[in-house]
C-alpha cells in the first residue's frame, strides 16, 4: 500500500524518536556522573541540556548533553585549565571508557548508542536576566562565554506551540540529514536557524520547509546567526574553514534532491517523490509502499 508524503514523514518521525533501550541506557549513566562531579567540585545543578533535553534529538545519532553548574571555587580564570581538572576527575571515575575534552564540554563516550555518549558542559552560574538563568562555559580560546540553554528551549518550545507542534519536527528532519549524510554542522546551529525560520510562517508542511530550509542555509552560504534570545552572540556553523566547505557541497546536493522531490510532488508523481527524499537521508526514509 502506497504512502502519501504526509505519511511518509510522519513514519520518518517516528524512527527519529529515541528509542526506549537509549533513553534507559542514559539515565543509568546521568548518575554515575552526576556522583562523580558532586564528591569531586560539588553541583549547584545538573541538567540535560540540548537536542535530548528539547526533543530534537535524532535516535542512534544524538548524544546526550548535560550542564554542570560548579560553584565558582572550583573554577579557575584559564576555562582550558577548567575543563582538563574536570576531565581527570571524570576519567579516574571511568577509566575505560576515553573521557576527553571537547571544549566546552567533557566527552564521556560510554556504551553501545550514540545516546550514551554523554557530553557534560561545566558552567559557573552567573544569575538570572528575564527569569531565565545565565551561566558562563567555555569559549574554546581559554576564556568564558554566557550562555542561557533554558532561554534556548523556551525560544524553541513557543515557536513549536505557535505552529501545532510542527516545528521540532521539523528541526528533526534536519538535523537527519546532517547525521545520515555526515554532515559537519552544528546541530545547534541548525536548531536556531529552523526555529528562526520558522517564527516568521503561519503553517508547517515538512516536504516544502525541510526545502525552504536547506535552500535558506545555502543562500546565506552558513552565515553566522545572530542568537534569537540574545544571550550568546553570534552562532558559527562549523568549526573550521575546511568544514564549512565541506558543508556547502553536501548542502548544494540535498538542495538540488528536496527541489527534485517537492516538484515530484507537485506533479503528483509521489513515487519519484519518495525516492528523491530516499536519496536525501540515504534510503533512511521509508519506502513508497508500505
Amino acid at each position: 500500500m502506497p504512502r502519501s508524503i504526509e505519511e511518509g514523514f510522519d513514519d520518518f518521525l517516528v524512527k527519529l524518536k529515541a528509542k526506549v533501550a537509549e533513553t534507559d541506557a542514559a539515565k543509568r549513566h546521568r548518575a554515575s556522573i552526576e556522583a562523580c562531579l558532586a564528591s569531586n567540585f560539588g553541583l549547584k545543578r545538573f541538567v540535560r541540556i540540548g537536542s535530548f533535553g528539547n526533543g530534537t534529538s535524532v535516535s542512534s545519532y544524538s548524544d546526550i548533553d548535560y550542564l554542570a553548574s560548579i560553584p565558582a571555587t572550583h573554577l579557575t580564570r584559564s576555562s582550558i585549565y577548567s575543563l582538563s581538572k574536570i576531565r581527570d576527575a571524570l576519567d579516574i571515575r571511568f577509566p575505560l571508557t576515553g573521557v576527553r575534552v571537547n571544549s566546552p564540554a567533557i566527552a564521556v563516550p560510554f556504551g553501545t548508542y550514540k545516546s550514551e555518549s554523554t557530553e557534560v558542559v561545566p558552567a559557573d552560574y552567573v544569575g538570572e536576566v528575564n527569569g531565565f538563568k545565565v551561566y558562563e562555559i567555555a569559549d574554546g580560546n581559554g576564556g568564558w562565554m554566557r550562555i542561557s540553554p533554558d532561554s534556548h528551549n523556551d525560544y524553541v518550545a513557543r515557536v513549536d506551540r505557535k505552529l501545532g507542534g510542527r516545528v521540532k519536527p521539523l528541526i528533526r528532519f534536519v538535523k537527519a540529514w546532517k547525521f545520515y549524510r555526515s554532515v559537519p554542522i552544528s546541530s545547534f546551529y541548525l536548531e536556531m536557524r529552523v526555529a528562526k525560520y520558522a517564527e516568521g510562517e503561519s503553517s508547517i508542511v515538512y516536504d516544502i520547509d525541510v526545502l525552504r530550509v536547506l535552500k535558506g542555509l545555502w543562500d546565506h552560504q552558513l552565515a553566522r546567526l545572530q542568537d534569537p534570545t540574545g544571550f550568546s552572540g553570534y552562532v558559527s556553523a562549523c568549526k573550521t574553514e575546511a568544514q564549512r566547505v565541506d558543508v556547502l557541497s553536501k548542502l548544494n546536493t540535498a538542495v538540488v534532491r528536496a527541489q527534485k522531490a517537492r516538484q515530484a510532488a507537485v506533479d503528483a508523481n509521489i513515487s519519484d517523490s519518495f525516492y528523491w527524499w530516499r536519496m536525501l537521508y540515504g534510503d533512511s526514509f521509508p519506502a513508497y509502499y508500505r
